[in-house]
């Protein structure tokens, strides 16, 4: 057993948390929605606590077939009656030890959800990188605070003077900029800059578990075709807003787990699978895959580079990022005048010095010299958003005044 104690005196809730260390995942995830609001420190004192585990050597044992596994449901899953039967037939296993693996898996928290992957602006969602400077002091509670929102999925502190980086999506209907003015009633927050998509070059993270399939650091990767997906409009009936919130459901290890789905929502199972194809084909559903925890994986650098690139460059570049397979997202975004960077780039490395020797490598490819890493330093808050089961956020007078002088 051990102990998560929150000491930092920045907190008014009780956060001392005595779990089995890699259990302690289970109880943060069952509660994710509304763990900030109750505890504001015991998952970033987790994060740091596992971080330490990793670095110790702590971390859960995969054998070669658990890192092809992970490999494989992270980009595809089988959209079939016994989805399990057809990955120990691909990969020569029975398939009660393939659901026995990804159980354990889930487990020992490497494995954070299996189910399907939404596209948020083809369900009219408009959404944001937001960055933010907060003064020190107040940083965990404001954190906190912003997780309660039900649009935030993701949310770090970085090592950079905008020290709180998280993404905000709201529904059809809603203006983002009006939710993001509802955390200026919180105290200690002296900068906010929004920085939405201006051009999308990737998207899709895909962590390499096993070392000898690791590629080189090169612009390899073709552009998908997707003009196709791109022209499709998409206008969810009532239908399709409760076929969306069962596909997000995390999928049970079951031998037969569509049917389950499939008859929640009073369908067949092969009604189901149509429907899937058919977000599929029209680029609403991106996949229907894996998402690991990046830490427990052992992928505890994770960087976000920031380029400076010419306006005239900026397409050019993008596309050129988008193709190394190490980059997992890849955007264009504004710039300020406190903020010049405009090109983003994912990575994900299992130290700050192979993330160093990559950002180099990618940067004597693209010729861009003026870049920086943010790393993350705490995950505050990563989930997927719950699309169509929006409930209204506020600020309560009481939360702001309690927060007020910690």
């Amino acid at each position: 057993m051990g102990s998560v104690i929150c000491t930092q005196g920045t907190c008014h809730y009780d956060c001392t948390v005595t779990l089995e260390p890699r259990r302690l995942h289970l109880v943060l995830d069952a509660a994710e929605s509304k763990w900030w609001g109750l505890s504001c420190r015991v998952k970033a004192a987790y994060t740091k606590y596992h971080t330490l585990l990793i670095e110790r050597g702590h971390q859960t044992r995969m054998d070669d077939m658990d890192k092809e596994l992970l490999n494989e449901i992270q980009w595809t899953f089988p959209l079939v009656t016994r989805p399990f039967d057809a990955m120990a037939q691909k990969f020569g296993i029975p398939a009660k030890e393939v659901k026995g693996r990804l159980n354990k898996l889930r487990t020992s928290g490497i494995l954070r959800q299996l189910s399907a992957i939404f596209d948020t602006r083809k369900l009219g969602y408009t959404s944001s990188l937001v960055a933010m400077d907060i003064e020190p002091r107040r940083l965990d509670y404001i954190a906190g605070q912003i997780n309660r929102h039900p649009g935030v999925s993701h949310n770090y502190e970085r090592d950079h003077e905008f020290n709180l980086w998280f993404t905000l999506a709201v529904p059809p209907g809603s203006n983002l900029n009006d939710e993001l003015d509802k955390f200026d009633r919180l105290e200690g927050i002296r900068r906010v800059r929004m920085l939405p998509t201006l051009q999308l070059f990737k998207i899709g993270v895909r962590l390499e578990m096993v070392e000898e399939k690791k590629h080189e650091v090169a612009p390899t990767e073709e552009k998908k075709k997707s003009a196709n997906k791109n022209d499709v409009k998409f206008n969810p009936t009532e239908r399709d807003k409760e076929f969306i919130r069962e596909l997000q459901k995390d999928m049970e290890f079951v031998d037969e787990p569509f049917v389950a789905a499939a008859s929640r929502l009073g369908t067949t199972e092969e009604e189901l699978f149509k429907v899937m194809r058919r977000y599929e084909k029209d680029g609403i559903m991106r996949r229907f895959a894996a998402i690991l925890r990046h830490r427990q994986a052992g992928f505890s650098a994770n960087g976000m580079i920031v380029w400076k690139v010419p306006d005239n460059r900026i397409t050019e570049v993008g596309e050129k990022l988008g193709a190394f397979p190490q980059v997992s997202h890849c955007y264009e975004r504004p710039t300020y005048q406190d903020w010049p960077y405009n090109v983003f780039s994912m990575i994900h490395c299992k130290s700050r010095q192979e993330a160093r020797e990559m950002a180099d490598t990618i940067q004597r490819q693209i010729a861009v010299d003026d870049y920086k890493i943010l790393f993350s330093l705490r995950e505050f808050k990563k989930t997927r958003v719950e699309y169509f089961v929006e409930s209204e956020f506020t600020l309560k007078e009481k939360e702001v005044i309690v927060g007020v002088g910690q």
